[in-house]
């Protein structure tokens, strides 16, 4: 199962090393999990055969409604590489500007280089994880005002919470196969992604969380839901984001002329992030995760 080798869980022929080569968890529930993977074999096979009638034998596709609905139902793992590449925009960087990336591996390091590439996330003060964190509670008093209540009652920062869900865009968060699939729609739609999932697990588990009566308490709720069978079951979890209309008509998302960084409008008020996580994924797609990517190394 899954192409999987090496040491193998007893009783279950799901191996303790997943595909991507990440060891799982002692807690890792095999027996849920092989039930969820023969079924979601079927919709990758299924998904497989649309995707090779899309590409035709082409390294090329053009950003479309059709290939948005695709993406969000999932980019097969033969093909994910070169779509990540594509719809990222860094395949054309990079038949712009040949050689770059080696030119920079082979150079010297360069301070003012390595503070350009960093991003308000990574920076000493965290700025930018910090303002996305506010803009997340803010939804949250607007989607969910009784998780939103809960928080402030009992004095909790959001950066307590869900700095690690947006720091590594859910990796070691959620499982391998949901991530993939929220990375799949973040490198097309962009970082709204990161809230709609993040949205989506708060509103499910909204009476769940309600329960917690102090802070250790509501930190072990927020670590709760980021597993069972909600967030394994990738096809289902990933639809659902895209029903959802978590942005409604008075959030606006908007470029700010001359800058990288996105200007969030509602009612007036503007909240300013950056879409900083993306330098990670760019740099594993080209330093070391050519399993994850369909690639051999």
């Amino acid at each position: 199962m899954e192409g999987e080798g090496g040491a193998r869980e007893p009783g279950s022929g799901i191996a303790r090393v997943d595909p991507y080569g990440f060891e799982r968890p002692k807690d890792f529930d095999y027996v849920s999990y092989e039930e969820f993977f023969s079924r979601y074999l079927v919709i990758l096979t299924r998904r497989a055969i649309k995707w090779s009638k899309l590409l035709k034998g082409n390294n090329r596709i053009q950003k479309s409604l059709k290939v948005k609905r695709y993406i969000r139902k999932g980019i097969p793992n033969e093909h994910r590489a070169l779509i990540w590449m594509i719809v990222s925009g860094a395949q054309a960087n990079m038949e712009q500007n040949p050689g770059y990336y080696n030119k920079l591996l082979e150079g010297e390091k360069s301070d003012t280089l390595v503070e350009g590439i960093k991003t308000d996330y990574y920076s000493p003060a965290m700025m930018g994880l910090k303002t996305d964190q506010e803009v997340l509670g803010e939804l949250v008093r607007k989607k969910v005002p009784a998780v939103a209540e809960l928080m402030d009652r009992h004095g909790v920062m959001w950066t307590l919470i869900v700095s690690r869900w947006f720091i590594c865009l859910f990796i070691d968060i959620l499982p391998v196969e949901t991530v993939l699939r929220i990375w799949d729609c973040i490198f097309y739609e962009g970082s709204k992604i990161i809230f709609r999932v993040a949205l989506a697990l708060i509103k499910q588990h909204q009476a769940f969380i309600l329960e917690a009566t102090n802070l250790p308490d509501i930190c072990d709720k927020f670590k709760q839901i980021t597993r069972g069978t909600f967030v394994t079951e990738c096809h289902t979890f990933m639809q659902g984001q895209s029903r959802r209309c978590w942005f409604q008509s008075s959030w606006h998302w908007v470029p700010l002329p001359g800058t990288h960084t996105i200007g969030w409008l509602q009612r007036g008020r503007t909240w300013i992030w950056r879409s900083a996580p993306f330098l990670l994924v760019v740099l594993l797609l080209r330093r070391g995760m050519g399993l994850v990517l369909g690639h051999s190394r």
